[in-house]
């Protein structure tokens, strides 16, 4: 990409782990709600647009498939908008860009409209305001990193269950068209998340803030060196997988309760109760991951995680009645709460602060690719599948060996093929940073000079090593 300025944040500079950093978890935690809850709370609205334009239930499905397409295809332009202007000023107008495609959508008097307005643009805006709200989340916590992830992840659920109800009543009060103009008018909020992005400041003194011009400008405005860390590739491969399986059974669950025989307002209600367990499971999951002795091996806690989330699928599958139902969705809500609290903490522990601005949009697109074209992840295939055999078992069994599948390479492929990173910086940039980050702690001259004679000292030992790539030590045991 061109050579500019890259926003990657100052060099050296401390997470505050806190202060100003709770305002940026608040903004993060509503910016995450409104991305994964909106296009499913938009889905309320589908019996309206059928009934006003004459189309099928699957011709307004595709405005979530629309919207979600938007949040994870354009991850890396959304890395590349970060890295060159800042995540405050693309936030600002991704909250612009979400509220303007709801309430044009208001106004559309065709299906495709609305695809462009609520679909394309309303995505685009809400894109552009999910990913950087993780990378300052990522930039304002470090020792607390796990539990602030937690607490933002629980976002998702907390809007699924305050937007779906809003969303009926506003159907109820004011038309699909009313709805979508006071929705819109909501999403503003983004811009408000955006305006706490605040920006971390080197110190007066800091070396960082003397950096020469030169260097900066070799900065790039997607970095795809990350694709030379193991332990990135790794990451990226499970995460592909995981994504054709995590997200059936909450589509599914509900008309499996109704295969069954059970009232819609029955089966719905397996959705609150899978939503009520994630919620809690999040926070709690984030707090269990900052521990001691969990944190240097957070990866095979989401290995764990995405495998007990498999097996629930897998048994999930052989419910025969309401209660196995009920059961399945507690046990669900726990295991997809652990997933959705360390699947970003994870990605930031083997990437690191200066490169997860590309890993994350790089990641997200893998995501989006695999959803579209992985051969047993299309929906048609799912719906042919239970058509053919009438059954919604064998879906619950193909979702549990993705996930379970995904958890298996994580895990033997860092345990196999990632090796353990010295906890030594190996480039003079990385030892520098480790000596800014040492004065911002207020050593004493003496602590100071025998750390700084000790790099010196490991940089004549050990040349740098150009193109070689280490893992973070919190990747591996």
């Amino acid at each position: 990409m061109g050579a500019v300025v890259a926003d990657d944040g100052p060099s050296g500079v401390k997470a505050p782990d806190g202060g100003w950093g709770w305002a940026v978890l608040f903004g993060c935690f509503i910016i995450t709600g409104f991305s994964y809850a909106f296009p499913k709370a938009v889905s309320v609205f589908f019996k309206e647009l059928i009934r006003e334009f004459g189309i099928g239930y699957s011709d307004t499905a595709w405005i979530s498939s629309i919207l979600l397409a938007m949040l994870y295809g354009t991850g890396p332009l959304c890395s590349v908008c970060v890295n060159r202007f800042g995540c405050r000023p693309v936030m600002l107008v991704g909250g612009l860009f979400a509220s303007m495609g709801m309430v044009i959508a208001s106004f559309c008097t065709s299906i495709v409209q609305i695809y462009l307005t609520a679909g394309v643009i309303t995505g685009l805006g809400l894109a552009l305001n999910f990913q950087p709200s993780l990378i300052m989340l990522n930039r304002y916590f470090d020792k607390r990193r796990p539990l602030a992830n937690g607490l933002s992840a629980a976002g998702s659920p907390v809007f699924l269950c305050a937007l779906s109800p809003l969303g009926q009543i506003l159907q109820h009060e004011y038309g699909w068209r009313g709805g979508f103009l006071i929705l819109g008018g909501m999403l503003l909020n983004c811009c408000v998340c955006g305006a706490l992005m605040r920006p971390l400041e080197p110190p007066k003194n800091s070396e960082a803030t003397k950096e020469p011009a030169e260097k900066k400008v070799k900065k790039k405005l997607l970095d795809f060196s990350v694709f030379k860390d193991g332990g990135f590739v790794i990451y990226a491969l499970a995460a592909s997988i995981m994504v054709l399986g995590l997200f059936v059974p909450p589509v599914f669950v509900v008309s499996y309760a109704k295969d069954l025989g059970y009232q819609d307002t029955k089966a719905a209600f397996l959705l609150t109760i899978l939503g009520f367990i994630d919620i809690f499971a999040r926070p709690i999951c984030g707090m269990v991951a900052g521990l001691k002795w969990v944190r240097p091996r957070c990866v095979y806690l989401f290995s764990f995680a995405m495998i007990f989330n498999g097996f629930t699928d897998l048994m999930g599958s052989m419910s025969v009645d309401y209660g196995g139902l009920v059961v399945f969705c507690i046990f669900f809500g726990i295991s997809y709460g652990m997933v959705g609290a360390l699947q970003f903490e994870v990605l930031m522990a083997i990437v690191g602060t200066q490169k997860f601005s590309s890993a994350i949009g790089l990641v997200l697109l893998a995501e989006a690719m695999a959803v579209l074209i992985g051969p047993p992840s299309a929906g048609k295939k799912r719906r042919k599948l239970l058509d053919a055999t009438g059954r919604y078992m064998f879906v619950f069994i193909i979702a549990g060996i993705e996930v379970t599948t995904s958890a298996l390479v994580l895990a033997l492929g860092n345990f196999f093929c990632i090796k353990k990173k010295s906890e030594e910086p190996h480039t003079k940039e990385e030892a520098a940073e480790r000596e800014e980050l040492n004065k911002s702690e207020n050593k004493s001259p003496e602590d100071a000079k025998v750390d700084s004679i000790e790099v010196e000292q490991f940089l004549k030992d050990e040349p740098e090593k150009n193109g070689e790539v280490v893992t973070n030590p919190e990747t591996c045991v």
